[in-house]
């Protein structure tokens, strides 16, 4: 069973592989990314209570831009979509090499166990990744989430009272 598997890497196989190596490229840089920002703010909202924590917090909320947290955090969501979309597409390629390769059927009866079996390997191919990347999704979806509400809360903490304090500063 596995020779049949394997045998048909060669053919529309290796465009699911393909699309499999960008996907996890991608996942890479967004499971990179989300872990970045997650480090940065995980000091800067969550403080202990201990004086040193404090102090190490003071000193990365003073150096943290708004213009830096949102830029790390719109390369995080792009990033994050681009894998959740590539993810989505394994199912559709499984189908496109199955129905490509049935097609093919029609044209040659004489080699037709030869198609079925890419048709079966390319469906199966799609699951596989389709199922590992799903998995993947679950581990980086809840940094992705708790990344979003981390930096909306500092974003809210810190720079709507800096704007109204500078609006002030303006009005005398």
């Amino acid at each position: 069973m596995l020779g049949v598997v394997f045998s048909n890497i060669a053919g529309f196989d290796a465009i699911i592989f393909i699309a499999g190596i960008v996907n996890a490229v991608v996942y890479y840089f967004a499971y990179s990314a989300a872990n970045e920002l997650y480090k940065k703010m995980h000091l800067t909202v969550f403080v202990p209570d201990n004086d040193d924590s404090k102090a190490q917090a003071q000193e990365a909320v003073s150096r943290l831009t708004e213009t830096e947290l949102t830029d790390m955090r719109t390369r995080c969501g792009k990033l994050y979509s681009v894998f959740v979309n590539l993810t989505g597409i394994f199912p559709l390629l499984g189908i496109l090499g199955t129905v490509a390769s049935l097609l093919s059927v029609m044209d040659d009866m004489a080699n037709a166990q030869g198609n079925f079996y890419a048709a079966l390997t390319s469906t199966f191919w799609g699951l596989v990744f389709a199922i590992i990347f799903k998995f993947l999704d679950g581990v980086i979806s809840a940094k992705i989430e708790d990344n979003e509400k981390t930096v909306a809360l500092f974003l809210e903490r810190n720079w709507s009272g800096r704007k109204v304090g500078n609006n002030e500063d303006e009005a005398s």
